[in-house]
C-alpha cells in the first residue's frame, strides 16, 4: 500500500520534472536556450533548491488545452553564495511558457514568500504571454503579479533575468523590478509585436530591432545589462547580488578587502587634460579610486554622458553617479537624469551609499530637450537626492556649471560631505558664456574682441570659477589634493556610517514622473 503510493509520487515528480516532454525540451535546446530548471540550477548553488507548487495544474476546462504539472512556470527557493533568495522560471516546454490564473497563483505566492522572508526575488522570463484559452484569468493573473512587484519594490532587490520572448502586458512586470538582464539575440521584450507594427504603422522591423537586448540596452533604457548567453546572465546576477543587501532594513556586507583605504594616487591629476573643455574617460578615476579598480557599471550603453553603478571603498558597498565628459561633454539631459534618479532611489531604498563625482558644462540645450520634458525629467534627479538619506559624498573634480552644479548632489541637496579638486570650476556660467554677458558692450566695442575674450575668460575663472570661493561659503567642505580621493571619501563613508536623518511623516512623495 505505502509502496504504491511512493510509486504514484516518484512516476508524478518524473512527469513534473520532464516539463512538456522530451520532445519539447529538445526543441527548447535546439534554439541554444536551458529548460526552466536547467536555468535554475545555473544560478543556485548546487542542491539547493526547493521546488515549491510542482504539482499545480491549469482549472481551465477548455479540451484543447492539455494539462501539466507546474502549469509553465517552476517556482521555489534556494541559495546563491549562501544568501537565501526566491526564484521562479518560466518553462517555455510547457505551454509556451503562457501564463494562466494557476501560473500567476504560483509566482505571487512566491513574490509573498521573498517580501515576509526579507530577501531578493529573480525572475526568468520565457514565455508566450497570456494564455488565450484562459481569456480573463490570465490578464487577471498579470494583474495580480503587478500589484506583488509593487508591494515589494524598495522592500526587497527584484531582478529579471529575460531569457526569451516577452511580449504584451507581459512586459510590465520586469519593467517594474530593479534591474534587467537580457541575453543578445535570445531575449525579447516588446508592447506590441513586429506583425502587428507592420500591420497599423506598415513599417517592416525585425523582433530584435523592435525589442532585442542592445535596443533596450542602448535606446530605451529598459535593460540595464547585456549578456553574452545565460552563463554569462547568471555571472551578472550573482556579481550584482554581491553588491546589496536581502532587504531594506539590513546593511550591504562589508567585504575584506587587500586594497590599502589610505591608498593615494598621485598619477590621478594626469588624467584630467589642461584644457578644461577636452575630453577624458571618467571611467578611469572611478577605478583609479575604488577598491581593487573593480566597477560594476549599471545602464552602460545608456545615457552614456552620466556612469552609475556599484564598487566598493574601503570594503564598503557604494553607489557611484558621475558625469562622462566623453559624450556630450558630460551635460545632463533627460535620459541620463532618469537613469541617475532611479539608482539613486535604489541605493537609498537598500542603505547603499551613494558617490558622486562631478564633471558636467550644464544642461543640454535645444529644442529637442525642452519639448520633451528636460524641465520635468531633470527635476527627477533634485528629487532623487533631496529625498536619498543614505550617507552621500559628492567631489568635484572639474567643471561644475549652474542648475547641473545643484543637481550633481549638492550640499543644498543634503549632500553631506562635499569635496572639490583644487581645479574645480564652480559657477553659474561658464567662464566664456559668462563674460559674453557680462561683458557684452566691451566686445562689442573692442576690436580685438577674441583676445580680449580670451583674457577676461581667464580673469574669471582665476576670481570667480574656483572651489575656494564655494569653499568660504562653506558649500564645498575640503578642497583636497587629487592624489588623496580615494582616503578622503573613505574616511567620509566611515564617518557617515551610523547617519540617521528623518524627514516629515508622507504616505510617499509625488516624484515628477
Amino acid at each position: 500500500m505505502h509502496e504504491e503510493k511512493i510509486k504514484r509520487l516518484a512516476s508524478m515528480k518524473k512527469s513534473a520534472e520532464s516539463g512538456g516532454g522530451q520532445e519539447r525540451i529538445e526543441a527548447q535546446h535546439s534554439k541554444g536556450k536551458l529548460t526552466a530548471r536547467e536555468r535554475i540550477a545555473l544560478l543556485l548553488d548546487e542542491g539547493s533548491f526547493v521546488e515549491l507548487d510542482k504539482y499545480i495544474t491549469h482549472r481551465s476546462d477548455d479540451p484543447t488545452l492539455p494539462k501539466f504539472y507546474g502549469d509553465g512556470a517552476v517556482t521555489g527557493f534556494g541559495t546563491i553564495n549562501g544568501r537565501q533568495v526566491f526564484i521562479f522560471s518560466f518553462d517555455f516546454t510547457v505551454l509556451g511558457g503562457s501564463l494562466g490564473e494557476m501560473t500567476s497563483k504560483k509566482i505571487a505566492k512566491t513574490m509573498d514568500h521573498a517580501i515576509k522572508v526579507g530577501c531578493p526575488i529573480i525572475g526568468i522570463i520565457d514565455s508566450g504571454g497570456a494564455r488565450i484559452q484562459e481569456g480573463v484569468m490570465s490578464l487577471d493573473g498579470y494583474g495580480e503579479i503587478f500589484f506583488h512587484n509593487t508591494m515589494a519594490s524598495g522592500v526587497i532587490p527584484q531582478i529579471t533575468a529575460s531569457i526569451g520572448p516577452c511580449a504584451g502586458g507581459a512586459v510590465y512586470s520586469p519593467a517594474m523590478t530593479d534591474f534587467v538582464v537580457m541575453v543578445e539575440n535570445v531575449g525579447q521584450m516588446f508592447v506590441t509585436g513586429p506583425e502587428v507594427v507592420k500591420e497599423v504603422l506598415s513599417q517592416e522591423v525585425s523582433f530584435e530591432e523592435l525589442g532585442g537586448a542592445r535596443a533596450h540596452a542602448t535606446k530605451s533604457g529598459v535593460a540595464h545589462f547585456i549578456a553574452n548567453n545565460e552563463y554569462d546572465c547568471f555571472d551578472k546576477i550573482k556579481k550584482l547580488l554581491s553588491f546589496i543587501p536581502h532587504n531594506n532594513a539590513e546593511e550591504p556586507a562589508i567585504v575584506e578587502t587587500n586594497d590599502d583605504p589610505n591608498r593615494i594616487d598621485p598619477k590621478l591629476i594626469n588624467i584630467l587634460p589642461e584644457n578644461p573643455y577636452q575630453q577624458y574617460d571618467m571611467k578611469e578615476i572611478i577605478k583609479s579610486i575604488v577598491d581593487n579598480g573593480d566597477f560594476f557599471e549599471v545602464h552602460e550603453l545608456f545615457a552614456e554622458n552620466i556612469v552609475v553603478g556599484f564598487a566598493r571603498m574601503g570594503g564598503r558597498s557604494i553607489g557611484i553617479i558621475a558625469n562622462q565628459p566623453m559624450y556630450l561633454a558630460g551635460a545632463l539631459d533627460i535620459n541620463s537624469s532618469n537613469k541617475a534618479a532611479r539608482f539613486i532611489r535604489f541605493c537609498d531604498a537598500f542603505n547603499i551609499s551613494i558617490v558622486t563625482l562631478v564633471d558636467t558644462p550644464g544642461y543640454l540645450p535645444g529644442t529637442d530637450q525642452e519639448h520633451n520634458g528636460i524641465i520635468r525629467h531633470g527635476s527627477k534627479l533634485l528629487f532623487a537626492y533631496c529625498e536619498a538619506t543614505v550617507p552621500k559624498v559628492t567631489c568635484i573634480i572639474g567643471k561644475a556649471y549652474g542648475g547641473a552644479y545643484i543637481a550633481m548632489g549638492s550640499k543644498n541637496l543634503r549632500a553631506d560631505i562635499n569635496y572639490a579638486w583644487p581645479n574645480a570650476e564652480i559657477a553659474v556660467l561658464g567662464p566664456e558664456a559668462a563674460i559674453t554677458i557680462i561683458h557684452r558692450r566691451e566686445l562689442k566695442n573692442t576690436p580685438n574682441a577674441v583676445d580680449t575674450k580670451k583674457k577676461l575668460a581667464k580673469e574669471f575663472r582665476d576670481k570667480f570659477a574656483n572651489p575656494y570661493i564655494a569653499a568660504e561659503k562653506g558649500v564645498i567642505d575640503v578642497v583636497i589634493d587629487p592624489m588623496e580621493t580615494r582616503p578622503m571619501i573613505i574616511q567620509a563613508l566611515n564617518a557617515l556610517a551610523n547617519k540617521k536623518e528623518s524627514r516629515p511623516w508622507k504616505k510617499h512623495g509625488n516624484i515628477n514622473l
